[in-house]
């Protein structure tokens, strides 16, 4: 027995996966050709969705999602630290070094989820909760490189990375890994890659170590291990 839907509700969840899917917004008549209705009822949702700060729309008139929906991200954090806890206890202890989950909050990337290795004499201390711009740290720059793949996937303009090495490209022509040394504490160096095809996450799973440079294999063991926690949140 088919279990009975609410068709406004349905497309109103409808209306916010699409914004979600573009950088750019939507407008009320882009929005309506991509649901199969009218532009009355697409007033509507936006209506409806705005008054829980969920939608907001631009001077031009373009739909975006609305800052609403980070408060409900935040409660989406321990299930993300959950789901990534394996891939990130196996990668701290066959390296050797400190593994995160790092999630785009704003501008910032926010490190949600930390496991230390618990073999080693020594290692970087990283904690949960710890911000530090997009752009600076393997893990943002990889967040970064995520962003524009997705991007190109969609064929939608994104804003251009931010300077610095660039990543080691898989052979299939996604992102691989980001290597950075010295960016957020001195003497350290990261490896982080992008979480893929997630949708509505951005974010990266990495390494922090002592050490001047990172070597070949734990760049590709960080690939692995972020292919691991994207296919456990899908």
């Amino acid at each position: 027995m088919t279990a009975e839907t609410s068709q406004t509700l349905d497309r109103g969840l409808r209306v916010l996966k699409l914004l979600a899917d573009t950088d750019h917004g939507l407008t009320v008549t882009e929005l309506a050709a991509k649901l199969g209705v009218n532009r009355t009822v697409v007033y509507r949702l936006l209506a409806t969705l705005e008054q829980h700060a969920l939608v907001r729309r631009d001077l031009g008139g373009r739909a975006r999602v609305g800052l609403g929906v980070l408060r409900l991200a935040h409660q989406v954090h321990p299930l993300l630290r959950e789901a990534a806890l394996p891939a990130l206890r196996s990668l701290a202890e066959e390296i050797g070094a400190t593994a995160h989950l790092t999630l785009v909050d704003g501008n910032e990337a926010l490190a949600v989820a930390v496991v230390e290795p618990s073999w080693t004499d020594y290692h970087v201390a990283y904690r949960t909760g710890f911000r530090h711009p997009l752009d600076r740290g393997a893990a943002g720059k990889a967040i970064l490189e995520g962003r524009l793949w997705n991007a190109a996937r969609r064929n939608v303009p994104a804003p251009a990375c931010a300077g610095g090495p660039a990543p080691q490209a898989e052979q299939n022509g996604a992102p691989g890994y980001v290597l950075t040394h010295s960016e957020l504490e001195a003497g350290a160096s990261g490896a982080a890659a992008p979480l893929l095809g997630v949708t509505g996450i951005e974010g990266s799973v990495g390494v922090v170590m002592l050490a001047d440079s990172v070597p070949e294999r734990v760049g590709q063991r960080v690939v692995a291990a972020a292919r691991e926690v994207s296919e456990a949140l899908r």
